[in-house]
Order: C-alpha cells, then structure tokens, then sequence
C-alpha cells in the first residue's frame, strides 16, 4: 500500500511540476522574445529573424528611447501615481479592514457594510456615469483622475479583513484591558502583524496603478499628462505619433519600428519585475491566510 501511495504522489508530482513549468515557460517566453527584438537590428526584425536571442546586436532602440523626454515624463507620471496611489490604497484598506474584522456584537452594523462594499464588485454604474462623477468632480487632467476613483480596492478589503480575523483575540483584549484605544490597536498591533497581508494588497496596487493604460486615456486631455502605460498604447496599439516632433520623426526612420516598441515594452515592464522578487515571499502566506473565512 506504501509503495502504491508512493508512485501516486511521484506521478502527481511529475504531472504538477510538468503543468507549473509549462505555465511558468508561456509567461517567461514571450518577455525573452520582446528582450531579443528589442536589442536586434532593424533589418533582422523587420524580416522576421529574431526568436530567442538577439540577431545582429544593437542598441539603436534603447538610445532612442533614451532621447524621447515625453517617454520618461510618462514614467514619471507613473511613479508619482503609484507612490500616491499604493499610499492612499493601503491607508483606506486598513481602515476599512479593521472595522469589518470586527463581530456583530463589537460593530452592529458590520453585515449591512461589508455587504455594501461587496456589491461594488459585481456591479458599477458603467464608464459614463464613473466618467461624469469624475469631470464634475474637476479632476480631468490631474494625478488624482487616476488615484481616487479606485482609492477603497475592495478585494483588498476582503483578503486584509479575513486576515485581520485569524489574530487572536486576546492580544486585542489585551491591549484594551491596557488602556489602549482602537486606534492604538490597529496601528500598534494590528498593523505589525500583517506584514504578509500588507505586502500582499501593496503588491496588488502598485502593479495596478503601473498596468493601468485606459483610465489614462479616458480621463487625461492632454499627452503630456499620460502615465507610461497610457503612453505605450498609443506607440504600440494605435501607433500615433502625434506626439513627436520633426526631428523625432526623422530619427525613427532609423530604427525598426518592432525594435522601439518592444524596447518601450520592456522599459516599462522592468520596474514591477524588480520589484516583485522583493515581495513575493509575503505573497503566498498573505493571499493564503487572508483568504480563509474567519
């Protein structure tokens, strides 16, 4: 019976490792190829040359790019809304969080609540009304266009509230039979102790904020004021240059336009693949812990 339990879970483990690699390959691949493209030669890409490893090595692309300020405003504009935004996103999280953790006898009316914020997930007013709020709001053309529409990520809610719940409770009580008042015990305790949590929900906002591309196009009037990703996808899917100049334009007819794309691309995936190495060890245990119903 050993020996039969043994070849299954050898055989489940083949199988599963086999599945894991294959999945890990189709999201590692394509980054290699646009790595290769980017650093290959005009010609070589433009005849369809270039796989894995750069042909006819060149570095004309990511000079370009160098050269292009409206690309590194963009990612500037990126990085004032992540550190703006992953702040506003974590602060507002915990405070909602906190109270939801807490039982009907603590926080009467915490069902009607957390109701209230998981409809928000299945149902939304639709982009003209989010649209309207916002421009009456006054905030076209800004930061906060992009950051305060999606300032309360419910789901983070949910994942840091049901982490919050598997604290025991008689470090709470505690702290109360201590003098210490609720904002004491979120913030001295509470906090603390969600490290995994924490960087978890921190790690689902800033690569949010950095992927996001449509909210900028919608809410920003003019070029200058696009995040990198808004950015790109005027480079990359509708190919408009109206935000070169003469000069910019000539020096494009030097490098192939697959090549500059896929430097840009890469440019600007390179941040969140810095950073994630640094935050996935909290990544598993969080979203595993906060994910159990307490």
């Amino acid at each position: 019976m050993k020996l039969k339990s043994i070849k299954k879970l050898s055989v489940f483990t083949i199988i599963n490792s086999c599945f894991l690699i294959l999945a890990a390959l189709l999201c590692i691949i394509p980054l290699i190829h646009i790595l290769a493209v980017s650093f290959s030669s005009s010609s070589a890409a433009a005849a369809g040359k270039v796989v894995f490893w750069p042909v006819e090595f060149s570095l004309n692309s990511y000079m370009y790019v160098a050269k292009r300020g409206a690309f590194w405003h963009s990612m500037l504009v990126s990085a004032e809304r992540i550190a703006i935004g992953g702040a506003v996103n974590l602060v507002l999280t915990i405070l909602c969080a906190y109270p939801l953790s807490k039982e009907r006898t603590e926080f009467r009316f915490r069902t009607f609540y957390a109701w209230a914020f998981f409809v928000t997930m299945l149902f939304s007013g639709g982009l003209i009304p989010w649209y309207t709020v916002i421009r009456q709001a006054g905030l076209l053309d800004s930061i906060w266009a992009l950051v305060l529409p999606g300032a309360v990520p419910v789901f983070s809610v949910i994942l840091l509230l049901n982490f919050f719940r598997e604290v025991p409770k008689e470090l709470s009580e505690a702290a109360f039979i201590d003098g210490a008042g609720h904002w004491t015990t979120l913030w001295k305790l509470y906090v603390p102790v969600s490290t995994p949590a924490l960087a978890t929900i921190t790690l689902f906002s800033l690569v949010g904020h950095w992927n996001s591309w449509f909210d900028g196009l919608i809410l920003m009037n003019k070029a200058e004021n696009y995040p990198l990703q808004s950015y790109i996808q005027t480079i990359v899917v509708q190919r408009s240059y109206s935000m070169l100049s003469r000069q910019e334009i000539s020096e494009l007819a030097t490098v192939s336009d697959r090549t500059l794309r896929s430097s840009q691309i890469f440019l600007g995936s390179l941040p969140i693949i810095l950073v994630y190495p640094f935050l996935q060890k909290y990544f598993v245990k969080g979203i595993v812990l906060g994910g159990v119903k307490g």
